[in-house]
C-alpha cells in the first residue's frame, strides 16, 4: 500500500481529554515517525506535531478522531507525493 509523509498539528485546550489523546496515537504508533511537544504556558494551551508515514486513510481517520475530542483541534498537511 502506498504511503506519504504527513504532519498533524494538534492545539490542546483541555488537558483533560489529553489521557484519550494518548490512546489514540499508542494506536497508530506503527505510522508515528516523530512527535514533538510544546506547553505555551502564557496561552494556556499545549502544541503537538505528529508526523506519520502512513496511507492517506490512516492519516485521515487518526486526524479525524484526534479532532473529535473535546478542546482538541487537529490539521494535516501533506509531503508531495513522489513520481
Amino acid at each position: 500500500m502506498d504511503t506519504r509523509v504527513a504532519l498533524i498539528g494538534i492545539i490542546i485546550e483541555n488537558t483533560d481529554s489529553v489521557e484519550k489523546l494518548n490512546k489514540i496515537l499508542s494506536q497508530y504508533a506503527s505510522y508515528i515517525i516523530g512527535r514533538m511537544g510544546i506547553p505555551y504556558h502564557e496561552k494556556g494551551i499545549n502544541i503537538i506535531s505528529v508526523t506519520l508515514d502512513a496511507p492517506q486513510n490512516i492519516t485521515s481517520a487518526l486526524s479525524g478522531k484526534i479532532g473529535s475530542l473535546q478542546g482538541i483541534t487537529a490539521k494535516t498537511i501533506y509531503a508531495s507525493e513522489k513520481k
